[in-house]
Order: C-alpha cells, then sequence, then structure tokens
C-alpha cells in the first residue's frame, strides 16, 4: 500500500475528497431542511447526538452558562451539509464554522440560518475542505465535529491527521459513523436504501464503512486518546435514535488530542503543510 510521507501530506495532487460523492450529495443539495425527506434519520439523530457533544463537554468543563452551556466554544463542524448540526450547536451557545465542499450545500446552509439573527451571528459557513483550512486555522477549535462523514473521505488517515492540526491540545473530536459488519450491510444499505428508501440508493459504500477498532487505531497513531464508543440504534418505525451496547452498525466516538504532540512548535507543523492548495475534503454530514 502507497503511503505518503508526512511532509507531503497536504499536497495537491492527494485530498480527502472524492468527487463521486461531491456528485452525489449534489442532487440533494436542496433537500437538507425538508424533516420528511431524504435527511429525516439525520434531523431525528440531532436527538442523540447534540446531547452527546453537550454533556460531554460540559463534563469536562467548570463552566456553565444557564441557556448557553457551550458559550465561548469554538467548535468545526467538518462535512457540514446544510447545518442540520451546526444550527443547534450554535444554539447552545456555541461559536461554530460549519465547512462543506459542496458550495450547494454551504448556500442551502447560508440561507437557512439567516432567518435566525441569533444563528448568523454565532455561525458562519465555509465552502472548503479540512486540508484547504489547516494552514489559516492551525490549533483554533476547541472541538470538531464530524457526523456521518468519514465514510465517504477518500483518505481517512490524512482526514484524522488534518483534524489534529486544527484541534487545540485537549481538544474534542465527536464522530459519528457506521461500522462495516455484515449487519451494517444488511441494514445500512439493503433495507435503509433499498427496501425503505431512509436515505437514497446509493448513498453509502460498505467498502468505505470503518469498524470502530480501525478507526481508534487511527485516532491513538495520530496523537489522540479515544475517550468514549458507543452504539446508536436507529428504529424505521418510529424514525428515532437511541442509545445501544452494540456497535455493529452505528456508533459514536468522542477522542481528545493529546496536550504534547511531539513536535516543537506550531511552525514546524506549518512548514509540512508546504502552502499547496489542497482540494477538498469529502463529506457531507450532517
Amino acid at each position: 500500500l502507497f503511503r505518503l510521507p508526512v511532509k507531503r501530506l497536504f499536497s495537491a495532487s492527494h485530498s480527502s475528497v472524492d468527487s463521486a460523492e461531491i456528485k452525489k450529495f449534489q442532487l440533494l443539495a436542496h433537500k437538507w431542511w425538508d424533516e420528511e425527506g431524504e435527511y429525516s434519520a439525520l434531523h431525528s439523530m440531532n436527538d442523540i447526538r447534540v446531547p452527546f457533544i453537550r454533556d460531554t463537554l460540559l463534563s469536562m468543563s467548570n463552566n456553565y452558562n444557564l441557556g448557553s452551556p457551550l458559550s465561548g466554544v469554538k467548535i468545526l463542524d467538518v462535512g457540514c451539509g446544510g447545518g442540520l448540526l451546526s444550527e443547534p450547536l450554535g444554539r447552545l451557545g456555541a461559536s461554530v464554522t460549519g465547512i462543506d465542499p459542496l458550495e450547494d450545500n454551504i448556500r442551502t446552509a447560508d440561507q437557512h440560518k439567516s432567518f435566525d439573527p441569533v444563528l448568523a451571528k454565532r455561525i458562519q459557513y465555509k465552502s472548503s475542505s479540512l486540508e484547504e483550512i489547516v494552514e489559516e486555522s492551525m490549533e483554533t477549535f476547541d472541538v470538531i465535529v464530524a457526523s456521518e462523514v468519514v465514510e465517504h473521505v477518500a483518505d481517512l488517515e490524512m482526514f484524522i491527521k488534518c483534524c489534529s492540526q486544527v484541534l487545540k491540545p485537549e481538544g474534542s473530536l465527536f464522530i459519528t459513523t457506521i461500522n462495516k459488519t455484515q449487519l451494517s450491510y444488511v441494514l445500512g444499505i439493503v433495507v435503509a436504501e433499498k427496501i425503505m428508501g431512509i436515505v437514497p440508493d446509493g448513498t453509502h459504500e460498505w467498502e468505505k464503512f470503518v469498524p470502530p477498532e480501525e478507526l481508534e487505531r487511527l485516532l491513538e497513531s495520530s496523537g489522540f486518546s479515544v475517550k468514549t464508543v458507543n452504539g446508536m440504534l436507529y428504529n424505521p418505525l418510529s424514525g428515532s435514535w437511541s442509545w445501544t451496547e452494540s456497535t455493529s452498525v452505528n456508533y459514536a466516538l468522542h477522542a481528545v488530542k493529546s496536550e504534547a504532540q511531539g513536535r516543537s512548535s506550531p511552525t514546524e507543523a506549518l512548514s509540512e503543510v508546504e502552502s499547496e492548495q489542497p482540494s477538498a475534503t469529502a463529506g457531507t454530514a450532517a
């Protein structure tokens, strides 16, 4: 397997974006805020993923603002799609930057947040890949969320390294994704896409699903400490999500970037970026 040396990590020829994934989501860009449509399962996922992020962060902090519990927290929502997760995090008081390589998604997200003056101030969206913001955003964010994204990226190892670069030391990374099991193939693709139409046919490729063990290994090797892995279960009859012990289909993960990253300074890390123009991070998530 060909592996790029670290110095070439952010080169333009090698990106975590997958152009086929981008084309797939472009057709649905205008449908993000239809709660009964193709993204209904992502809307209802907010019922568990938002409290998971909020409560985990509050358990690590001494500061608590009633009504704005995430006030002062800088969050990067990678693969933000139409803003389905950015908005509730903004309502909790966080300062949210949502990035997505698909301009149509960013237009939809920008338009929707404009209806709420408070959100319009707290959230900014940018049509960008993760790699493209690394150089300008070194150790900028307290939190990164990548919800339903990693199963769409072309290079997961590179994606995680980029997450580490833009997170502050001791910052938190939240990921929700799909395990690579026989059950996830049956439920995630055969049932969800082909039989029940919960998500559009062709949304997922089973080969790109990520087992939690593999994700943990990649995170640990990039200087993260994995704190929590929780199973998630979707009930297609009620359209609701719940937590479960089994991670055999969907799961949520929380990891913390270690304080010491084994490099002497941010400027040294910046030199690795090499000021080339990379292209986009895939994933069109939440």
